[in-house]
């Protein structure tokens, strides 16, 4: 069987795309997404239309799917390991070894945030502790917030959650080494410096941050908290092996039209563009991206 379109990644990017495409008649399309990503790391997804008091990744991939799964989609769960080019088709192999062929793949794959293995850090991620000062910088407004993060990732960081508030704590969990300037500048605009790990994150029942224990015993309370340790994982791997043009950063430049790659037949939508990595955006991708492969099945079809 050769799918008109296959579909990596279930995520907000891809499941939206899957929509999209499902509401054209006669295309058969399969997402394999597996089953894990940056939206199911979220639980409160504030900024989108509609959901002021927040909503889940989690809730969002799985209302999206049996939306998707009306339309005529087929989902499977797997992870795809590689992916080739075969004269004008693609053929996509799994971790379980099945091979998978279509006319077009779009990519969306996202990317996954690094931070270490610290105690009690999971329980109050996505709930009270977050990724993206665009998406959650509002959540911290007047708040005491402790960020967590590494070096000169971290000092950016917290100069940005500065602006949001005047009750920062910058602890630099990993001890990277930050020049003196940005130094100076945290302690100018009032950020308080701490160089020294996280032993752990305590938080109470309902995933509200309480305070952070330092290794030396040390209780610094919190009201919310961020994490930033750079060093995230772009998987642009799959599109590398099809000959996509990686940026510097690991990041995807696609048409900003079409969002179509430079390799054609191969598209990418979400976080492993190069663009602002919010969800609202990869919605708008995936969504994009759906119409000009929908275009392009027109002529493989009348061809």
């Amino acid at each position: 069987m050769v799918y008109d379109c296959i579909i990596i990644g279930g995520g907000i990017a891809g499941t939206q795309a899957a929509i999209q495409l499902g509401r054209y008649s006669g295309h058969n399309v399969l997402v394999i997404d597996s089953g894990h990503g940056r939206s199911s790391v979220c639980h409160t997804y504030h900024n989108i239309i509609g959901w002021p008091e927040g909503v889940t990744g989690e809730h969002l991939r799985k209302v999206g799917r049996e939306q998707a799964k009306g339309l005529g989609i087929e989902f499977i769960e797997g992870t795809v390991t590689e992916a080739a080019r075969d004269g004008e088709r693609f053929v996509l192999t799994t971790g379980d070894g099945n091979r998978f062929t279509a006319h077009t793949v779009l990519i969306a794959t996202g990317m996954l945030d690094r931070y270490p293995d610290i105690q009690g850090l999971r329980h109050a991620l996505g709930y009270s502790i977050y990724i993206c000062p665009d998406c959650d910088g509002y959540e911290i407004v007047d708040r005491k917030t402790v960020l967590i993060g590494s070096g000169e990732h971290g000092s950016g960081m917290a100069a940005l959650l500065a602006e949001r508030t005047p009750h920062v704590t910058y602890i630099n969990h990993e001890q990277k080494p930050i020049e003196q300037r940005l130094l100076d500048h945290l302690e100018e605009i009032g950020v308080a410096y701490i160089e020294q790990p996280v032993a752990e994150v305590r938080s109470d029942e309902h995933h509200d941050i309480q305070s952070v224990v330092l290794a030396d015993g040390t209780v610094i309370e919190a009201e919310r908290g961020f994490i930033a340790f750079g060093g995230n994982h772009v998987r642009s791997e799959l599109a590398e092996q099809l000959g996509v043009t990686l940026e510097s950063n690991r990041h995807i430049k696609t048409d900003s039209r079409t969002k179509m790659t430079d390799v054609e037949g191969v598209w990418v939508a979400g976080d492993i563009g190069l663009h602002s990595e919010l969800s609202t955006i990869a919605m708008g991708e995936g969504t994009q991206a759906a119409i000009w492969i929908h275009k392009k099945l027109r002529k493989i079809h009348k061809s």
